[in-house]
Formats: structure tokens, sequence, C-alpha cells
């Protein structure tokens, strides 16, 4: 307990001095993103509620606090904001028939030992579980992409206030390739190394290469990689398109109400 009461001081001491007030929110959200799993668990566990639902709540709720609590309400955050639910709307859906597909749901043999005591007869569709957790893994990189986006459009905006929806479409897919390729390196040295572990009881099991890669647990986190990156590639256009859109719109109908107002 004393460890991780340090190491929070130390990381709230930092979000202070780099980030400000903005650094203190960003602390504190990282409790109201535990809470949020917490209850998002809570209830995926009970066989009355469906996981998906229960997943695309969450995910709502966790994009508001990453959105806007941290960055408040403006231009940049409501539209990476609507982006990306828009975008883990569609990866849901994918990944759902993705999992149903794949069988990787429930657990693997390597599992069965520490599980053999337990009864796997608990009323819930490890289908929809799989998929939850799946796009659970991806929320994160959804929503950092989508502010890494519309921010600097906007600013691009501010200062070119004459570019066209189309130049502004560009330039956001522009940045976007810029993330994509550290995003999708990202996650997946992120999710391989927390299974680290497991690949080097692969090789003291002597598995094969084939055994390896056909293993359930291995082909879950790998297309749980793939399916974040899809979802990091999706946002990009998404991101774009809306943001271009919403700017360009807005300032149109302030030119309309501006020369209303004179006539």
């Amino acid at each position: 307990m004393n460890v991780l009461m340090s190491l929070a001081a130390i990381l709230l001491i930092l979000m202070i001095w780099i980030g400000g007030k903005k650094g203190i929110r960003s602390f504190f959200a990282l409790f109201f993103n535990f809470g949020v799993l917490l209850l998002t668990i809570i209830f995926m566990t009970n066989p009355n509620f469906n996981p998906i639902i229960i997943t695309l709540i969450a995910c709502v709720v966790i994009s508001y606090i990453n959105i806007f609590y941290i960055n408040a309400v403006n231009t940049t955050t409501t539209t990476a904001f609507f982006s990306s639910i828009i975008t883990i709307v569609v990866l849901l859906f994918f990944i759902d028939i993705v999992t149903n597909n794949a069988m990787i749901q429930g657990f693997g043999e390597e599992e069965t030992e520490e599980l053999s005591i337990f009864s796997l007869y608990i009323g819930v569709d490890f289908v929809k579980i799989g998929a939850s957790v799946i796009i659970m893994s991806t929320i994160g990189a959804i929503t950092d992409t989508a502010v890494a986006i519309s921010s600097p459009m906007r600013e691009m905006f501010k200062h070119n206030p004459t570019i066209s929806k189309k130049e502004l479409f560009t330039f956001g897919l522009s940045i976007g390739k810029d993330i994509l390729g550290t995003s999708a390196n990202t996650l997946f040295f992120a999710f391989f190394g927390g299974y680290m572990a497991l690949l080097i009881w692969f090789k003291d099991l002597s598995y094969s290469v084939g055994e390896i890669v056909n293993s359930k647990i291995f082909s879950a986190e790998i297309i749980t990689i793939f399916c974040a990156g899809i979802g990091v590639g999706l946002i990009i256009p998404i991101t774009s398109w809306i943001s271009a859109f919403f700017l360009v719109q807005t300032k149109e109908k302030d030119k309309t109400r501006l020369h209303d107002k004179k006539s």
C-alpha cells in the first residue's frame, strides 16, 4: 500500500507540475475510469444484462470523462467525442462478428489447471464477454487519436478560416498518417508486454510456432491488437470528416446569421 501511495503521489505531482489544472483533472479521471470499469464488470457478470450494451454504455461514459472532463467542452472535444462514439459502435459490431467466427471466447487449455476448481456454468455469454474485452482495450487509443486529430484541425481552421472543407479533411488525414504507425506499435507493445510471461511459458513448454499461433490465448491477443489497430485506422477519417464538416458548417451558419442581422 505504501508503494501504491508513493507512486500515486509522484504521478500527481508530475501531472500538476506539467499539466496544471488539466493535470489534476487527468489524475482524478484515472480513478473515475477505474470506477466505471468496476461497475462494468459487476453488471457484465449478471446474466440479466447484455455485455455488449453494458460495454457500449461504459465506452460512452469513459469517452465523456477522457474528453469532456479533462479538456472541457469546446469544438475540439465535441467533434472528438462524437467521432469516438461512432467509431466504437461500428467497431463493436465488427468485433462481435469476429469473436463469433474466430471462437476465441472462454479460456485456453493452458488455463485449465487454474480453473479446474471453479464452475464455468455461470450463465454468461462468453462470446459477448470476449467482444467486450476487446472493445474496452481499444477505447483509450480511440479517444486519444480523436483528440490528437481534432485539436490541430481546429487550430488550422482558426489561423486559416478560408480553407475549404476538402482541404481541411485532407489536413486531418495527413495528421492521422503520422499518428497511425506509432499508435499501432504502442498497442502492439502494450499487449505483448503484459503477456511476456505467457510467451516465456510457451518456450518452457517447447511449443512450436504453429502451436503458439493456434493457441487460443495467443490468437485472442493478436485479434485484440488487430481490432485496436482497425479502430485507430477508422477514427482518423471519421474524426477528420466530422471536424471539417462541423468547423466549416459553423462558420457558414455564423455568416448567415450576421447577414440576416444586417438585413
